[in-house]
């Protein structure tokens, strides 16, 4: 079986040379071979490249780059710990595309404390005036033991409530599809179907991908495991010949029906029907009467204003 989809992300992998990026890339293509039209994404800091290191991952097979823009305001990306130029990221798409990428995603994070709506528009705005084929745009979550979430404990940043995010959505969406984006899963728009990401795609769907690196998380017919999460620890294990997974689950036919419901419904092409249980399919025709779910042939789809409640329509129909 070819591989279809690499991903490298979960940080900065552009802080490694693009020869060392392009020598993991090899690896995969060796061991488990790449499929003829494989998808392979790089996420990237937009000070973290240059344009001859992007052309060198170019050459090297990267076919898509992702960069985390977060926003185009100076002071949110202060509070978000973001060290680059806003100025640098048409800049590094400008680069991305003569270095002869074929799909170049931006990365944006609204919901910041401080952020005020005309902030995210100004973001929203510079980030179409880069053309990107993709943009994904994730509400802040504070983490726990976190230095944001220290300094919103103790009363330094406000943050939002629900409808300054509800507003700021609304917003983006609105202008994300003016502008040809289309939404096809919650959170992320794409110029076509071509530009969707195929490997995020993946997890969404319930397919199989293996992790690589500390922490990485892997699912292959209906096994989920995860490795140990310092590098220290992941280089230990690798040196002496063990592995590096740390636990393992067996997910059960009613685990992966439910992971289905949450990961499926909010997708654009939605659920099929047949995946409800006997309460989902009871609380079924209250939500299509309320105007959250549509059903289009033998799936379910959210409505445009039920993107806004996809996790409480969830709920209802796992109740």
């Amino acid at each position: 079986m070819r591989v279809d989809t690499v991903f490298l992300g979960g940080g900065t992998p552009t802080l490694l040379p693009p020869e060392d990026l392009a020598s993991v890339l090899a690896a995969a293509r060796d061991e488990l071979g790449l499929s003829p039209d494989v998808e392979v994404t790089t996420e990237a800091n937009p000070d973290s490249v240059t344009p001859e290191g992007l052309a060198r991952l170019r050459e090297g097979g990267f076919t898509r780059i992702s960069f985390g823009m977060q926003s185009q305001v100076t002071h949110v990306l202060s509070v978000l710990d973001r060290t680059h130029d806003p100025l640098r990221v048409p800049q590094a798409v400008e680069w991305a595309r003569a270095a002869g990428f074929e799909q170049v995603s931006l990365d944006l994070i609204y919901g910041t404390p401080g952020e005020s709506l005309s902030d995210w528009e100004t973001s929203v705005e510079a980030a179409l005036a880069c053309g990107p084929d993709h943009v994904s745009a994730y509400s802040l979550i504070v983490e726990d033991g976190t230095a944001l979430a220290r300094r919103v404990r103790r009363g330094e940043l406000p943050m939002p409530d629900e409808d300054d995010l509800a507003d700021k959505y609304e917003l983006a969406d609105e202008r994300f599809r003016a502008a040809g984006l289309e939404w096809y899963e919650v959170s992320n728009w794409a110029a076509g179907e071509a530009s969707r990401c195929r490997h995020n795609l993946l997890y969404w769907t319930g397919a199989d991908w293996w992790g690589v690196g500390p922490g990485a998380h892997s699912h292959v017919g209906g096994v989920r495991w995860w490795n140990v999460k310092h590098p220290a620890a992941y280089a230990e294990r690798l040196a002496a010949g063990r592995s590096p997974a740390l636990a393992r689950e067996v997910l059960s036919a009613e685990d992966r029906r439910v992971e289905r419901v949450l990961l499926e419904l909010r997708l654009r092409d939605g659920l099929p029907v047949d995946v409800l249980g006997a309460d989902g399919l009871a609380a079924l025709p209250g939500l299509v009467d309320r105007g959250l779910l549509q059903q289009v042939g033998e799936r379910l789809v959210l409505t445009d204003a039920a993107r806004l409640l996809a996790d409480a329509v969830v709920r209802e129909l796992l109740s």
